[in-house]
């Protein structure tokens, strides 16, 4: 196992160095970028926009923004440059690290990604760490509980529904999931909105934040209550769709082992019914449900929340990554992106580990 393990290591490096071109080669040819996007708002601002532009970044010169020679179409690779200083686009590529070619900026990028040196974001003048971390508590929060909840309760729900296939309690579970499963989680929110945080029916839990704003001043002992009373909507919203469709899979794993001739033989032993389920069965149905592991936390935990957090005001890694794409906010795009792959592709490891703790007949390593 350890010469797996190894080789899966190994293998994170070409996936990662993979992916991170595709979506570097991708970027490049999208319109839109951070030179442009400067660009427009020179161009909608005028000299006020380009002196806050020499005074956030501190590279212009006061000649640079008093020049107002006009620049041909031929002369400048930018959409909306005409009109506009040679001299001040220039400055922006360097501002912006586009002064080199794309090779070798992506070479200079990986190179600071390999020290975990993320960069400075183009538009809030941070470290782009710095603003991962401040975002990640929300995400973590609403990450953690919604696959601990989607967990405990849709692996029994599926394993009581395969058992019971059939029955009216099958039936009716079965119509709540495809009802919940056709609500798409932002209009649940909505609606759990309007129902439970609106003045239109109940006022049960707040409407916005992960805590309240005097949070710091309640006691210690309500301090968990009050951040747990947040939670409740936001963590709902989000549950709806994973626990849907963990639930089915669940039910689909057990039903196809159950039909299975070993348990068949088992049963025929004498063995309980429970010894059959938990014993023989559940090791070879989870295989499936362990499989989506990794893709449903990295999703819930990163990507899988952007309009719950909108809805909610939720200042998280959902909203830092939308606001990065909408600004080609270069350094959070791809430092994000490499952080998250590679938490995603030691997950994937971790998961197959897994494998083997559920069912030790699986060898990884004689597959090799």
């Amino acid at each position: 196992m350890l010469a797996y393990v190894i080789r899966r290591l190994l293998l994170i490096i070409p996936t990662l160095l993979g992916i991170m071109v595709v979506n570097f080669v991708v970027v490049q040819f999208a319109p839109g970028g951070p030179v442009e996007l400067m660009i427009s708002q020179i161009r909608g601002r005028g000299t006020d926009a380009t002196q806050r532009f020499a005074g956030g970044q501190g590279e212009l010169s006061g000649a640079q923004q008093a020049r107002s020679t006009t620049a041909s179409s031929e002369a400048s690779k930018y959409r909306g440059a005409q009109g506009l200083d040679p001299e001040l686009i220039k400055e922006l590529e360097r501002t912006f690290g586009f002064d080199k070619p794309a090779p070798e900026r992506f070479l200079l990028m990986m190179g600071k990604y390999l020290r975990f040196d993320f960069g400075t974001s183009f538009y809030s003048d941070r470290r782009v760490v710095d603003l991962v971390l401040e975002k990640m508590p929300v995400s973590i929060s609403l990450g953690i509980w919604t696959t601990l909840i989607t967990y405990l309760v849709g692996i029994p729900l599926g394993i009581r529904k395969a058992v019971r296939d059939g029955s009216r309690f099958d039936l009716w579970t079965s119509t709540a999931i495809v009802v919940g499963n056709a609500i798409p989680g932002f209009l649940f929110a909505v609606l759990l909105i309007v129902v439970f945080a609106g003045s239109s029916y109940l006022h049960i839990f707040p409407l916005r934040g992960l805590v309240s704003d005097y949070f710091w001043e309640l006691p210690w002992w309500e301090k968990p209550l009050d951040y747990l009373w947040h939670m409740v909507l936001p963590v709902t919203a989000i549950t709806i769709g994973a626990f849907t469709s963990l639930t089915m899979l669940t039910k689909n794993s057990f039903l196809d082992e159950i039909n299975k001739q070993y348990v068949v033989t088992a049963r025929a032993k004498g063995l309980a019914e429970k010894r059959v389920l938990y014993g023989h069965v559940f090791r070879n149905a989870m295989l499936l449900v362990i499989a989506g592991f990794p893709s449903l936390l990295v999703g819930v935990l990163f990507t899988g929340s952007v309009l719950i957090e909108v809805i909610f005001s939720l200042d998280g890694l959902g909203q830092l990554g939308f606001a990065a794409a909408v600004n080609r906010d270069y350094p959070v795009m791809f430092g994000t992106l490499y952080f998250f792959t590679l938490i995603g592709l030691v997950l994937k490891i971790i998961s197959d580990l897994t494998y083997t703790f559920v069912d030790p007949r699986i060898d990884f390593e004689a597959r090799g």
